[in-house]
Formats: structure tokens, C-alpha cells, sequence
């Protein structure tokens, strides 16, 4: 996983490697996909200069440290998913 941007506020954006060599935007696309499916946390998809990006952004006042441990657990979960989003 790589981080994009340069993290100001309150977002990041991140893309994922497969591990199996494939398409490394295709491969986020369904990062992203298992994700939302999953339910814990919602985030969205994007493009950065040409690439498929997980957009991540934190706004809520009432996020505590537990809410971003298990959204992160959730992410590693659906990137090391094996097999494709659907």
C-alpha cells in the first residue's frame, strides 16, 4: 500500500499492490469494493494523477481511537482477501 498525498487535514488517499502482480488499479477498485461491502467503516474510490485511489477521510468529532483500529483491521482484511471483489 502506498500513501499518495500528502496528508494536511483530515484525508489520505492509498492504493494497493496485488500481491499476485496483477493490475494494481484493478486491485484497488476491489480493495475498495470488499471495503464498503464489509460495512465497518464507508470510503470511496477516486483517481490520483491517473491512478485508482482509496480515499479515506476522518471528519466526525465523535470518531474514537477504537473506530479507526477496527476500520484499519477492515482495510488490511479486504486487502489481503484473496480472489477478486465480486
Amino acid at each position: 500500500m502506498d500513501v499518495l498525498n500528502d496528508v494536511v487535514l483530515n484525508q489520505v488517499l492509498v492504493h494497493f499492490h496485488d500481491p499476485a502482480g496483477g493490475d494494481t488499479n484493478a486491485y484497488t477498485r476491489a480493495v475498495i469494493e470488499r471495503v464498503q461491502r464489509d460495512g465497518t467503516c464507508w470510503l470511496g474510490g477516486t483517481e490520483w494523477h491517473g491512478e485508482a485511489a482509496m480515499r479515506i477521510s476522518v471528519s466526525a468529532w465523535t470518531t474514537t481511537e477504537a473506530d479507526v483500529d477496527r476500520s484499519a483491521k477492515a482495510i488490511l482484511r479486504a486487502a489481503q482477501a484473496p480472489g477478486p471483489a465480486h
